[in-house]
């Protein structure tokens, strides 16, 4: 942008002043004049290539910091700009994704059960305390859902399932 403004306006200022007044070297403009507009192109070309191979890779989730970073990671020079125009220009763009998801409702008739260890996650010896969680994953297929039972002696987990829904009964997945 600002070598167009300096071309647009040689005819009525220096070269050398424009330069000082958008704070670009002199160097720099004539890089810009004598660089062939084709090794620009060629340059772009080479970027999006890259652009679209991480993209494959990491099944379109990347946005344009992300992307930049990984471009950055395998040796490319490139600013979050250039990566952003690119994508732009040819329809990329990252998945967001849901970040949080209300899992509790407090509010509900069931029977509560009974906290029998009172806080102390401590076992003397093997198979005496277990404790289990249920965890929710966000996958690009969905929500998935992690249920795991440790062995509070030695903090191993000693069972475990995922499913796509809620059930009553899990097999166990190990």
């Amino acid at each position: 942008m600002s070598f167009r403004f300096i071309e647009e306006h040689s005819d009525d200022f220096p070269a050398n002043r424009l330069c000082r007044v958008v704070d670009v070297s002199s160097r720099s403009l004539r890089a810009f004049r004598n660089r062939p507009a084709i090794l620009k192109k060629w340059s772009d070309l080479t970027t999006l290539a890259h652009i679209r191979e991480q993209s494959r890779l990491s099944l379109d989730s990347y946005g344009r910091p992300r992307m930049t970073e990984e471009l950055k990671e395998i040796g490319l020079n490139v600013g979050h700009r250039r990566v952003g125009r690119l994508m732009r220009q040819n329809g990329m763009s990252g998945v967001r994704t849901s970040k949080h998801k209300v899992t509790t409702d407090s509010k509900h008739n069931f029977n509560i059960a009974p906290k029998l260890l009172a806080c102390n996650f401590t076992a003397d010896l093997p198979n005496q305390k277990w404790a289990g969680d249920i965890s929710y994953v966000w996958t690009r297929e969905g929500w998935l859902y992690l249920a795991v039972i440790l062995d509070l002696h030695s903090r191993r987990v000693i069972g475990w399932a995922v499913r796509n829904r809620m059930k009553r009964t899990w097999r166990s997945g190990r």
